[in-house]
């Protein structure tokens, strides 16, 4: 589901949640956007992968590999190996919030061969029930330039593409990680 102050059908929840923690300075050349997804695992399980901001490639698909030299911390900058297949083979990403109580991870580009110009990007994680089960609601949003040539309904277009596919991703690895965690506590028994 895509927010982006024109859709009325989501939960009021979300709406706050996206008031809260996603405010982005949006100048006249940029676009913005926030993205939500709800996943069927639990808080923790889903955090464990995105908190790790030195290995995105554990569920994000257009990442072949990830480089960050010295200690994972705030202002930390990972290069990141881009897929073929996108316009990009290098995107250079600074880590700007790492909130591991509320679950929130905010990124930059600052650098990279493709043309995501002033991109950044927070993501942040709520417990939710979801049939009957612990689950959590992702929530992403960003804000970025819109490059010569494009319009704003493209660029958001094409990065609201790119992060459904990222939270799709992340929905099926944790999903396959919360199955695998209740079936093990059956065979322990």
């Amino acid at each position: 589901m895509v927010i982006n102050g024109h859709d009325d059908a989501t939960d009021s929840s979300e709406h706050g949640f996206i008031r809260r923690h996603h405010k982005h300075e949006v100048r006249g050349n940029q676009c913005t956007s926030s993205l939500v997804k709800h996943i069927k695992a639990p808080v923790h399980l889903v955090w464990s992968l995105v908190r790790r901001f030195d290995q995105p490639q554990k569920y994000k698909p257009f990442v072949s590999g990830c480089y960050v030299q010295g200690d994972l911390a705030i202002g930390s900058v990972r290069e990141v190996c881009v897929r073929s297949g996108l316009p990009a083979t290098t995107s250079m990403e600074r880590l700007e919030l790492l909130d591991e109580e509320e679950h929130i991870l905010g990124m930059k580009i600052v650098g990279g061969d493709h043309r995501l110009r002033n991109y950044s990007s927070i993501i942040t994680l709520h417990p939710e029930v979801i049939e009957g089960r612990p689950g959590t609601l992702v929530i992403e949003s960003f804000v970025v330039d819109v490059p010569d040539g494009n319009t704003k309904d493209e660029t958001c277009y094409f990065v609201e593409a790119l992060i459904k596919c990222n939270l799709k991703s992340l929905a099926d690895v944790s999903e396959r990680l919360a199955v695998q965690d209740r079936t093990d506590s059956i065979v322990r028994v």
